[in-house]
């Protein structure tokens, strides 16, 4: 699962954010046996660390997530608008935070599972292109086993998604209706005495 699509594709601008996804799907694949849910995310650069990381840890206490990290790598944009440079004035130039190994981690992990006969369905949760030669790499090789899509989308035109969800067996856009009912507890026991707090907010 990507999570940054998650995040904007689903939860953004909700009271849904601090979203327990061991009980989100097992309310999604009622008839699955789910044997790991993987979160593919990177620490974010800014005030909004303090609450991802609470987010992290409160999903570390569940049995069946596992948090993969890539990471944010600095990075030059220029500026676009017209009235950055002019004739009279050079370029001027950003640095701007860009996600870096996502994609490649949720790829290789997909493939690593399938040639280890991880599981028999693989259920991603993303609405990323990239993610498309994996999918069809896996199906390519393993015919027997099935990936089905879920498209996080609040709004049609982040849902459209054409290319993974044609590169899949099934496809779907992710409910968004199972989101209130799979909500974590404001307090969590962090297992050394402590609890991890809900952020204000969420």
């Amino acid at each position: 699962m990507d999570g940054f699509n998650l995040y904007y594709g689903a939860v953004k601008g909700t009271p849904y954010k601090w979203l327990d996804l061991q009980r989100y799907f097992t309310l999604l694949r009622q008839h699955d046996d789910i044997q790991a849910i993987k979160y593919f995310t990177a620490e974010i650069v800014g005030p909004g660390l303090v609450r991802q990381q609470a987010f992290l840890a409160a999903l570390a206490t569940k049995p069946l997530v596992e948090i993969i990290l890539g990471r944010f790598k600095r990075k030059k944009v220029r500026c676009a608008y017209t009235q950055c440079a002019s004739p009279a004035t050079p370029a001027r130039f950003f640095d701007v935070p860009e996600e870096k190994r996502t994609d490649v981690n949720i790829a290789v992990t997909m493939l690593d599972d399938a040639y280890q006969n991880r599981c028999d369905v693989f259920v991603v949760v993303s609405g990323d292109s990239d993610l498309v030669p994996a999918v069809r790499m896996i199906r390519h090789r393993f015919p027997e086993k099935r990936v089905i899509v879920y498209v996080p989308a609040q709004v049609p035109q982040r849902g459209q998604a054409v290319e993974l969800r044609t590169a899949a067996n099934d496809n779907r856009t992710l409910p968004l209706n199972l989101l209130r009912h799979a909500q974590l507890p404001p307090q969590i026991p962090d297992g050394a005495g402590g609890f991890i707090q809900k952020p204000a907010g969420w």
